[in-house]
Order: C-alpha cells, then sequence, then structure tokens
C-alpha cells in the first residue's frame, strides 16, 4: 500500500455534499459525449508519492489511448485533499470525468446525487456485477441502491510484525490475540523498541481501528435504522482499548498522538517500533528500502484469536472504487476507461504495483496475490472483514469519531488519565455534532 487515506473534511462540511443534487455535479441527466477524445481522471495517491503514481498509471493511460482513441488528462490527488476536492466539485459541478474515491466515502458521496448510478445496464457494459467479489460491492453504496462507484483496488488490514526485534525481544510467534499484542508490546518495550505504531492525529486511521474493536465488542455505532449510536458499551470500550495501547499499555509512544503521515511506516521500517497494524503495507516498505523478508504478515488480532464473522471481525473493507461524475462531457469514453481499469490484465497490474488485492475475482487467481504479504489480505477480506457503516454521514462519522480518538491520545500523550467517563464524554459531544434523525 500506498499512502495511509487521511480524509480532511476541513472547511467543506458534508452539508455541501448533501445540497449538490441542486448544483452541476448533481443535475438531472448523466453526462454527455460532448468532447468524446478526452477524458480527465483524478487518481488517488496509492504509491509512496505522487510521482511513483505517474509511473505507474500513465504507461496504462497511454496503453489506453493506443486501443481506444481516448486521451486521459491524469492528475494524482493527494489523501489530505482529495475528498474536500471531491466536494468542491460536487458543488460546482467542475469536477473530473472519472475519479477514486476511498470506498468508505461511497454512501456520503452518492447522497450528493453527484455519481453516475451503476445500476445493472450500467455494469452489464463493464462486464458485470457478477465479475467483482461481495466483500467489495458491500462497501459502494447505500444497501438497497444501485451502487454509486465500481470497485478498483481492494485491501484489509493485517499485523505486520518486525522479524528481528521480535527476536530480540524473545517473542516466538506473532499475537492473534489482543492481550497477546500487549504482552509482545510490553517485551519489545523492556529491549528500548516501540511495541505498536499508531496515527494518532489521522482520523480516517482512527475510524477504521475503532470500528473494527467496536465489532469485536459488539457495536456498530450506528443503528440498524442509521442513527449515531457512538456511546454504547461496546463503542465505548473498543475506543478505550484502542487508546489504552498509549494510555494504559504504554507500548505505542506518546509522539504517535501527532503521528498522521505514515511516520509508524517510517519507524517500523527503520527498527524503531515493532508491530503496526495497517492495510497493505508492502509496498511502502520496500519503497523504504525495507526487504520482503524482514517483515511478516499475519491477520489482525481478535479478542478469541481466531477471526472470522461477528464478534471476530479483524478489518473494515478497505479500497478504493472508481466513480463518474454525472456531468461528464464523455460519457461513452468513461465507461470504456473504467472497463480497461477493472480488466484482468490491469486488475493485476495495478494491484501488483501497489500491493493491493484486485476486487476482480479471476484477477485474485494470480499467484502473486497469494503470496506471504498478500495471502493474509484476501483471507480477511474473503472471511473476517466488514464494510463501514453504509450512511450518508460516514463522513462526519469519520471527522467527529476519529477527532475524539485524537483528542483522547493527546491527553494520553499529555499524561492526562483516559477514564471510561473520559470516553463516553468525548463520544457523547460527537453524536451531538451528527445530524438528528
Amino acid at each position: 500500500m500506498p499512502r495511509f487515506r487521511a480524509a480532511a473534511v476541513g472547511a467543506v462540511t458534508l452539508s455541501l455534499v448533501l445540497s449538490a443534487a441542486a448544483c452541476g455535479g448533481g443535475s438531472a441527466g448523466g453526462g454527455s459525449n460532448a468532447q468524446p477524445k478526452t477524458l480527465t481522471y483524478w487518481a488517488s495517491n496509492q504509491g509512496a508519492s505522487i510521482e511513483v503514481d505517474k509511473k505507474v498509471l500513465q504507461p496504462e493511460l497511454d496503453k489506453f489511448e493506443k486501443q481506444t482513441g481516448i486521451k486521459v488528462k491524469l492528475e494524482v490527488v493527494p489523501w489530505s485533499d482529495l475528498l474536500n476536492r471531491i466536494l468542491t466539485a460536487t458543488t460546482s459541478g467542475q469536477g473530473p470525468d472519472v475519479l477514486n474515491i476511498g470506498n468508505t466515502w461511497s454512501a456520503s458521496l452518492q447522497a450528493s446525487g453527484a455519481l453516475l448510478d451503476w445500476d445493472d445496464a450500467a455494469f452489464a457494459k463493464i462486464g458485470g456485477k457478477d465479475r467483482y467479489v461481495e466483500s467489495a460491492l458491500g462497501s459502494t453504496g447505500v444497501a438497497g441502491k444501485p451502487p454509486a462507484a465500481v470497485p478498483l483496488y481492494s485491501m484489509a488490514y493485517a499485523l505486520y510484525y518486525h522479524k528481528k526485534l521480535f527476536q530480540e525481544a524473545g517473542i516466538a510467534k506473532p499475537p492473534t490475540t489482543w492481550a497477546e499484542l500487549v504482552e509482545a508490546g510490553k517485551k519489545l518495550k523492556a529491549k528500548g523498541k516501540n511495541g505498536v505504531g499508531v496515527e494518532g492525529s489521522n482520523l480516517s486511521n482512527n475510524i477504521h481501528q475503532v470500528f473494527v474493536l467496536g465489532k469485536q465488542h459488539g457495536a456498530d455505532f450506528f443503528t440498524p435504522d442509521g442513527k449515531a449510536d457512538f456511546t454504547s458499551e461496546g463503542a465505548v470500550a473498543a475506543v478505550k482499548s484502542y487508546v489504552d495501547l498509549m494510555a494504559a499499555d504504554r507500548i505505542v509512544a506518546p509522539g504517535n498522538a501527532e503521528y498522521a503521515q505514515n511516520q509508524s511506516l517510517s519507524d517500523f521500517t527503520k527498527g524503531k517500533t515493532g508491530m503496526v497494524l495497517w492495510q497493505t503495507a508492502a509496498a511502502t516498505f520496500k519503497a523504504q528500502g525495507m526487504a520482503d523478508d524482514a517483515y511478516g504478515v499475519v491477520p489482525a488480532p481478535v479478542l478469541s484469536g481466531t477471526p472470522g464473522a461477528g464478534k471476530n471481525i479483524n478489518s473494515m473493507v478497505a479500497g478504493i472504487n472508481m466513480a463518474v461524475f454525472k456531468n461528464t462531457k464523455n460519457t461513452d469514453g468513461a465507461m470504456k476507461f473504467v472497463k480497461f481499469m477493472g480488466s484482468d490484465e490491469e486488475q493485476k497490474i495495478l494491484n501488483k504495483a501497489y500491493g493491493s488485492i484486485p476486487p476482480v475475482r479471476t484477477a485474485q487467481e494470480d499467484p502473486a496475490f497469494n503470496g506471504p504479504a498478500t495471502a493474509p489480505l484476501r483471507q480477511t477480506l474473503a472471511t473476517s472483514a466488514a464494510a463501514l457503516p453504509q450512511v450518508p454521514e460516514e463522513s462526519q462519522f469519520e471527522t467527529v469519531v476519529g477527532t475524539a480518538v485524537k483528542e483522547l491520545f493527546a491527553d494520553a500523550a499529555a499524561g492526562r488519565a483516559v477514564t471510561v467517563e473520559s470516553v463516553r464524554a468525548k463520544l457523547e459531544k460527537a453524536q451531538q455534532q451528527m445530524p438528528k434523525k
């Protein structure tokens, strides 16, 4: 993987998204073919840098142009800017033809009305919905509605452990439970290393981690009818257990409270930290000069030690989707481009480059996706991953609860007590910021 997805809503609020259906990007109709020879594509920053992405993508775009005569103008957008750029485009109508979106944003952006619906007829033009694995399709929009996007790259969280540091600390095998994770972290700490690395100021990462822990504690953060439910016993326990890695267990360095740009991965590759919970990190480690055999990859821990469904979920369904703006001036070209990027050949090329897993069933069969770094991710996606709530307020959820976790990490770093009461108070404040239903 890539850069971690840091979705910062910033000055552009979700209310802009939800009103976008009345603006350019969400206008009725659905594009045209007024400019059949060109497309503009916003790609998300998947590689170690924007330049790396350009080197990966441009040859494929040139291939597409040679096949179709359609020139694709590429812009790789940093994750720190991507959601704001998309939200601005939905209200101004001045966006790309095709774009990458974090799959967790699918329902929120779907609510804007700015994106093309991928109904059965649209999917038929790109080979059919049954080409895609079920877990990937589960993060493409609200259940019961046509998807707002098409899966492009699939990812899952895993536990990455530093083999040399484990050996030096006398840790015989990687942890499978949270109790074992803490125990291993303390052994690493005793040898002068950080046990676990976190990105305490990265709102999306915070949400991903506490969502998974919430599942393990029987919490979903939203009720079945879509209402925010941040203060249940399970939600509070999930947030506290995550922050306690720093606050109580002291296996996370206080400085991690300020991390938001993959610093925990750098610490890992430099031998400062023994473990990270991350999604598809192999490409980043390689870019930072870490040998493939210097680390191991195993499923992320669960309370019971045996990942699976229900309370044994150990990852959210991570990934990137492709979407088409309704007001594109090259609808046919955009459909051809999505089909091209979803072809078996391109799925293998691109997912190999980024260390992710193809969401296309037949492309997954390539041996490259059954290696030491990828097999645990593929297995997790198939058996023990859950989609984040596909509700229009998901982006706000990332912002307000992600911020609450960030503030709790700041408290822990400053030596202030993180109690059940203080966690519940932060989550109550976050819930108050959500729209009333």
